[in-house]
């Protein structure tokens, strides 16, 4: 991949991970839930992914699925995942936290400290937020050196518009990189029209179970796993290569 250009890869196994760092990633973002926007893996998951890649590894810490209005205790338990993660070894950490009036949670601070020197990306809870230039300026002043953004649209494509203007604002401060719904079909235009340089993808494919019996009158029980695809990472990274 042309090292102007980044892959990263939201990798909710270890062995996503394994196909994001097969496939050519630069680095993952690692979570377990991806169906309901991600949550933290568990230690298990983070130790036996941090033995097996090369790549950078970012842990994503949130506690639970829902918005991103954290209690004390929840708070608690995001500081104590981040210790965890530092003593793992990881490189990375992604965080996300607004306040009741849908502004960045000063807490933020206090988990960049906390994770340091871990590197710590801010993800899309920022397009959620009240106003996106006073949230920019709130993350960059909390410490953050990385923001996932969709633009606060559904998908980077529809938010190229606003990414642009945050990647001219932050004026080279922190690191902006679009997601969702990034795929080999718009890599190429989202690079374009935003003039970005990291771009974060899921890249999955759904697998069918692997199950020969199965009791279809029972619904709910998850016969279908989300997968990161070696195949598409390849492909996203050779697109990079060509821009």
């Amino acid at each position: 991949m042309d090292a102007s250009y980044q892959l990263e890869i939201c990798a909710n196994s270890v062995a996503s991970a394994i196909a994001a760092e097969e496939g050519g990633a630069h680095r993952v973002e690692f979570c377990q839930n991806l169906e309901t926007g991600g949550t933290t893996p568990s230690a298990g998951q983070i130790r036996i992914a941090r033995q097996r890649l090369t790549i950078g590894l970012h842990v994503l810490i949130r506690p639970r699925a829902g918005d991103f209005l954290y209690t004390d205790a929840e708070f608690e338990e995001m500081k104590a995942d981040i210790s965890f993660c530092k003593e793992s070894n990881c490189d990375g950490i992604v965080i996300g936290l607004l306040d009741a009036d849908g502004r960045v949670d000063q807490r933020t601070e206090e988990l960049v400290t906390l994770a340091h020197p871990m590197h710590v990306t801010f993800h899309r809870a920022f397009d959620v937020c009240r106003e996106p230039f006073e949230a920019l300026e709130a993350i960059i002043a909390c410490g953050c050196k990385r923001l996932l953004t969709s633009g606060m649209k559904n998908t980077a494509l529809d938010g190229v518009g606003l990414i642009s203007e945050l990647i001219e604002r932050a004026k080279g401060r922190i690191e902006i990189m679009p997601g969702s719904g990034v795929n080999e079909a718009n890599l190429a235009d989202i690079a374009r029209l935003t003039g970005a340089s990291t771009f974060h993808t899921s890249a999955k494919a759904v697998l069918k179970s692997r199950m020969n019996h199965t009791n279809k009158v029972v619904g709910g029980m998850g016969f279908e796993v989300w997968e990161s695809s070696k195949e598409k990472i390849r492909h996203l990274a050779d697109i990079l290569k060509t821009l």
